[in-house]
């Protein structure tokens, strides 16, 4: 799988190097497929922070560090989630960029009732938050958790080559 995500990271990679700019990740139910993706790119110490897994309470509270009622009302599994995710993950990693990912892989659905096979997805950075919604129509854990890698790398190499602002 790693293979396939090389070349999107990679595209990634120097965009963030050539603008001397970083990011941090927040992942979900992607297990750290995204943050590993993007180290298979060499030379990533220069662009990735760091970031990790939020896959309980207590690691979305050391990762993230928002007070557990800055969070109420919000529901895993959604874009708003998923974008105060991104956010916090940026802020908490002093990064340019934040990208967030909060799945339901399956397969069953998510506790909260998300299907499986869905995944909400957020790249925050110097302009604002974006995010994105995906189905994939899948009920296998492993199918979904690569498929929602490939999205989430995929909507981060978009928004960053669509993004206005450059650092220098």
């Amino acid at each position: 799988m790693l293979h396939t995500l090389a070349p999107i990271a990679a595209r990634i990679g120097d965009i963030l190097l050539e603008r001397r700019q970083t990011i941090a990740v927040a992942d979900g139910a992607t297990g750290g497929l995204i943050l590993a993706g993007l180290l298979t790119r060499s030379g990533a110490t220069r662009f990735c922070r760091g970031g990790g897994v939020v896959y309980s309470l207590r690691g979305r509270d050391i990762l993230l560090g928002l007070p557990r009622e800055e969070l109420a009302g919000f529901e895993s599994v959604t874009e708003d989630y998923a974008r105060v995710q991104a956010e916090a993950i940026r802020a908490n990693f002093h990064a340019d960029w934040g990208i967030a990912e909060s799945g339901a892989a399956g397969p069953e659905p998510h506790p909260r009732g998300a299907p499986a096979g869905r995944t909400c997805i957020a790249v925050s950075g110097p302009d604002g938050t974006v995010s994105t919604t995906v189905d994939t129509g899948l009920t296998d854990r492993i199918d979904n958790m690569g498929a929602f890698t490939q999205v989430a790398l995929t909507f981060l190499r978009d928004t960053l080559e669509n993004a206005s602002t450059l650092a220098g």
